[in-house]
C-alpha cells in the first residue's frame, strides 16, 4: 500500500470520528441553547442532532422541568417593629432556554434576591399577628411580583410556600402563654356551658317527671272515678232490679190473692201486717185507717182465719166507731 493511500485513509477516519463526536442527543425534558461563531444559533429539542464541528457550540444545556428551590430564612421586619425570620420554597420552571441563558447572570441568584426584597415589603405592610394568619396573601403576592419580573428571563413561577415564620424567643414565649390562657378561658367556658347544658337537662327531667306524674294521677282519678261511678250504676241497676223483684212479688202476691177470693178478715189482717211495718220505721206520725182502730174487728178478723164455722162477731155500733183516719203519735 502506498503512502498516499495510508493518509487518505486516515483522513477518511479522522473525518468520521469528527462526524460521530458532532452528533449529539438531547435528553428528554431539556433544551441546548446553540451557539454558532459565538452568537445565539438555535435551541436543541429532544432528540439526534448534528453540530458543526468548529462553528457550533453547545453554550448551555438547559432542565425545562419543574424545579424548587428552598431559600433559608429571610430577616423580616413587620409593621411593628418584630424581627422575624420567614423560610420560602419557590416552585417554578423554564418556558425559553435562550431567554434564560442570556436574559440575566446566575438567575437563581436573582430570583433569591428578589425573593427576599418582595418579603419585606409586603411583611412591612403587616403586624405581627397579620402576617403569622395570612400566609395564603403572602403567597399569593410573591408568586405574583415574581411572575411579572422573572418573565423575561424565560422563568414561570408557579407557586411560592412560605415553609416557616420564626419569631423572636420572646414573641414565642408570650404567645404560648396568651395560647395556653386562651384554651384555659375555652376550657372553662366549655366546663360552663356543659354544667348549664346538664341543669337545664334536670330542670327539664323533673319538669316533665312532674308533669307525667300529675298526667298519672289525673289519669288515676279519672279511673277512680269511672269505677266509682260503674259502681254506683251497677248498684243502682241492683237496687232498681231488687225493687222490680219486690214489686213484681208482690203483684204476684196480689194476683194469688184475688185468685184465692180472700174474705174480709183476710184483707184486715193484711192491712194489719201493713200497719205493723210502716210502725217499724221513724215516722213520728202515723195515720190508721178507721177498718183497723177497732180491736173487735181486728179480734173477729183473726177469728175467721183461723176457724170458718166460727159465727161472725157483730160490727161495732155506728155511734161507737172512730172517725175515718186519725193520727197519733208514737
Amino acid at each position: 500500500m502506498s503512502s498516499s493511500m495510508i493518509i487518505i485513509l486516515v483522513i477518511v477516519v479522522i473525518l468520521v470520528l469528527v462526524v460521530i463526536a458532532n452528533i449529539k442527543v438531547v435528553p428528554q425534558s431539556y433544551e441546548w441553547v446553540i451557539e454558532r461563531l459565538g452568537a445565539y444559533h438555535c435551541s436543541w429539542g429532544t432528540g439526534i442532532h448534528v453540530k458543526v464541528p468548529f462553528i457550533d457550540r453547545i453554550s448551555k444545556k438547559v432542565n425545562m422541568k419543574e424545579q424548587v428551590i428552598d431559600f433559608p430564612p429571610q430577616d423580616v421586619i413587620t409593621k411593628d417593629n418584630v424581627t422575624m425570620k420567614i423560610d420560602t420554597v419557590i416552585f417554578f420552571m423554564i418556558t425559553n432556554a435562550m431567554q434564560f441563558t442570556y436574559g440575566v447572570e446566575r438567575p437563581i441568584k436573582a430570583i433569591e434576591n428578589l425573593t427576599a426584597t418582595t418579603l419585606r415589603n409586603i411583611v412591612g405592610d403587616l403586624d405581627l399577628e397579620a402576617t403569622l394568619t395570612s400566609r395564603d396573601l403572602i403567597n399569593t403576592n410573591i408568586t405574583r411580583v415574581l411572575d411579572e419580573a422573572t418573565d423575561r428571563w424565560g422563568i414561570k413561577v408557579i407557586r411560592v410556600e412560605l415553609k416557616s415564620i420564626i419569631p423572636p424567643p420572646e414573641i414565642q414565649d408570650s404567645m404560648e402563654k396568651q395560647m395556653k390562657a386562651d384554651r384555659e378561658r375555652r376550657e372553662k367556658v366549655i366546663q360552663a356551658e356543659a354544667e348549664k347544658k346538664s341543669q337545664v337537662l334536670v330542670a327539664e327531667g323533673d319538669k316533665e317527671s312532674k308533669i307525667l306524674r300529675a298526667q298519672a294521677d289525673r289519669e288515676a282519678k279519672i279511673l277512680q272515678a269511672d269505677a266509682l261511678k260503674q259502681q254506683k250504676i251497677l248498684e243502682a241497676e241492683g237496687e232498681a232490679q231488687a225493687i222490680q223483684m219486690v214489686q213484681q212479688a208482690l203483684a204476684d202476691s196480689i194476683v194469688k190473692l184475688n185468685a184465692a177470693n180472700p174474705n174480709d178478715a183476710v184483707i184486715q189482717l193484711k192491712s194489719l201486717e201493713a200497719f205493723t211495718k210502716a210502725a217499724d220505721g221513724k215516722a213520728t206520725k202515723i195515720i190508721i185507717p178507721s177498718e183497723i182502730q177497732g180491736l173487735a174487728g181486728l179480734a173477729a178478723g183473726i177469728k175467721g182465719v183461723v176457724s170458718n164455722d166460727a159465727p161472725s162477731i157483730p160490727a161495732a155500733p155506728a155511734q161507737q166507731r172512730a172517725p175515718k183516719y186519725t193520727g197519733f203519735e208514737q
